[in-house]
């Protein structure tokens, strides 16, 4: 998955805590970009600049969800958004209108970006 932004270096500590929570790091070093997962070989998030120099804009109805591995992880998920500068876009719970065990969080970036980290087990 890629997210713009507007200033990396503001984007960082948001991303470098909210990613931490879901055992995320950041990979590699890039010019203009964060790369974040779990290793090299498995999924990425990377939040960039637009290569267009364009400023950067989120979409309407675009999310991007990532699984947490119990529901303490979407807390936490949550609380680090807020704690470094995102917002509110529904707090941790569940959502039993998607399946009886959906428990999710969803968040924006600093740059409006919507995330959600998500738990689907019910033996959270």
């Amino acid at each position: 998955m890629t997210l713009g932004t507007n200033d990396l270096a503001r984007a960082t500590p948001f991303y470098d805590a909210v990613m931490a929570t879901l055992g995320y790091r950041q990979l590699f070093p890039m010019q203009g970009a964060l790369a974040y997962g779990p290793d090299v070989a498995g999924p990425k998030l990377f939040v960039v600049t637009p290569f267009d120099q364009a400023p950067a804009s989120v979409g309407n109805g675009t999310h991007c969800a990532f699984i947490a591995r119990d529901r303490a992880t979407v807390d936490h998920f949550h609380t680090a958004a807020l704690a470094n500068g995102g917002s509110d876009e529904g707090a941790p719970g569940l959502r039993p209108h998607y399946h009886p065990n959906y428990y999710g969080a969803y968040v924006r970036d600093l740059d409006g970006n919507k995330l959600q980290a998500v738990c689907h087990s019910a033996n959270s």
